[in-house]
């Protein structure tokens, strides 16, 4: 028998992450670790750029960018959310399912190692454009 919140389409559905572009990797990580007291769960960088993933003390997490020499000095010039990731049990399943649904695959489901975290992500195109990740740690 499921939780009565449980959601019966996407198993083990719930917001995993949100990704938030930085402006200033040491402030970010000062308020986010430091003033806000999140524990640092991975740290990885996927083609060099680093990137930290920070529990915020129910399960969820916030996940931290390094700008690059492409991110504009004023945050007026780009959104400071990357993507929102929501949490599942089977991401490959998740991504057949949107897919058939109509909506368009920015990256098919792969596994990453994430340092101590190992995890099944997938990427989709939501209808107003957002970036939206299924993630499965295992």
């Amino acid at each position: 028998m499921t939780h009565p919140t449980e959601n019966p389409i996407i198993p083990g559905c719930g917001i995993h992450h949100i990704s938030i572009q930085t402006r200033d990797w040491d402030a970010s990580l000062k308020l986010y670790r430091d003033v806000l007291g999140m524990r640092v769960v991975a740290e990885f960088a996927p083609g060099g750029r680093p990137m930290i993933l920070l529990d915020t003390g129910d399960g969820s997490h916030i996940e931290l960018c390094a700008p690059t020499s492409e991110t504009p000095p004023t945050p007026a010039d780009v959104p400071a959310l990357i993507h929102l990731a929501l949490a599942t049990s089977d991401t490959r399943a998740a991504i057949e399912h949107v897919r058939r649904a109509g909506y368009e695959i920015t990256m098919e489901p792969k596994d990453a190692d994430l340092g101590n975290l190992q995890a099944t992500v997938g990427f989709f195109k939501g209808p107003n454009g957002e970036s939206i990740e299924f993630f499965q740690t295992w």
